[in-house]
């Protein structure tokens, strides 16, 4: 399961910046020459249903992989900032936060 909650975390990292991508994309549609709303009437919804999904996953992984609250806070205010998602998870992933290898995950080293 822990495995299985991971990967769906990690799909949804990717999925929710790709969705940001797609929204801001119909934002200049929408605000720019064009005028078009089609973009943000689609990709609004769905990018909301995948800041969701991130924010459920966060919780999860965290409490699966024993993460520390500073990671947790961390990682679900980078559901806002275009992209951070991404970068949150590769940060976690390089510090050993997402094995799932049946070993406890390590502690983040404190920073300064």
């Amino acid at each position: 399961m822990r495995e299985k909650v991971t990967r769906l975390f990690v799909a949804a990292a990717i999925a929710e910046a790709c969705s940001w991508l797609a929204l801001l994309v119909g934002m200049v549609v929408k605000y720019g020459p064009p005028e078009n709303e089609l973009g943000v009437k689609i990709f609004g919804p769905i990018h909301g249903g995948l800041f969701i999904a991130y924010i459920l996953l966060v919780l999860a992984v965290a409490r699966l992989h024993r993460w520390s609250l500073l990671a947790t806070v961390v990682a679900l205010a980078c559901a806002v900032p275009p992209f951070a998602t991404l970068a949150y998870e590769r940060w976690a992933r390089r510090r050993g936060m997402l094995d799932t290898a049946g070993r406890p995950a390590r502690e983040p080293a404190p920073v300064g």
